[in-house]
C-alpha cells in the first residue's frame, strides 16, 4: 500500500468518524430538548364554566339560521335560490346534519342583513 493511499484511507476514516460524531451530537440535542419540553408543565387556558342561564341562551348554528330565516319570512327555497345552492342544502344546515362553507356563511349573513360573527356568536 502506498503512502498516498494510506493517507487517503486515514483522511476518509477521520471524515467518517467526525460525521458520525456530528450525527450523534444532533441526536443527543434532540433528545434533551424533547425531554425538557415533555417535563415542562404546559398549562392550557381552561374554559370558564357555563351557567344554566348561558346554556339556555346558546344555540346551534342550524337553530340560529332557521330563526333568522323565519324572522325575515323567507323560505328555504328562496334562500337556496339566492345562494345558488339546493333547498336540501339549506335544510341540512338548519337541521344540523351539515354546515355551510365559509363562503356560504358570509353570503347567508349578507342575505339576512347581519354580520357573520353574529351567526356564530351563540354557538354551543
Amino acid at each position: 500500500m502506498s503512502v498516498i493511499s494510506s493517507r487517503l484511507f486515514i483522511f476518509f476514516g477521520l471524515g467518517l468518524l467526525l460525521s458520525l460524531l456530528a450525527v450523534a451530537a444532533v441526536i443527543v440535542i434532540i433528545i434533551v430538548v424533547a425531554r425538557r419540553n415533555r417535563n415542562n408543565n404546559i398549562s392550557y387556558v381552561q374554559p370558564e364554566p357555563v351557567t344554566p342561564q348561558q346554556e339556555e341562551i346558546r344555540k346551534t348554528l342550524g337553530e340560529t339560521l332557521k330563526e333568522l330565516r323565519t324572522e325575515r319570512n323567507m323560505t328555504q327555497e328562496f334562500v337556496a335560490e339566492n345562494l345558488g345552492v339546493s333547498r336540501q342544502a339549506v335544510s341540512k344546515w338548519e337541521n344540523g346534519s351539515s354546515e355551510p362553507s365559509t363562503t356560504n356563511l358570509i353570503a347567508i349573513a349578507k342575505l339576512y342583513e347581519t354580520a357573520p360573527e353574529e351567526l356564530l356568536k351563540k354557538l354551543i
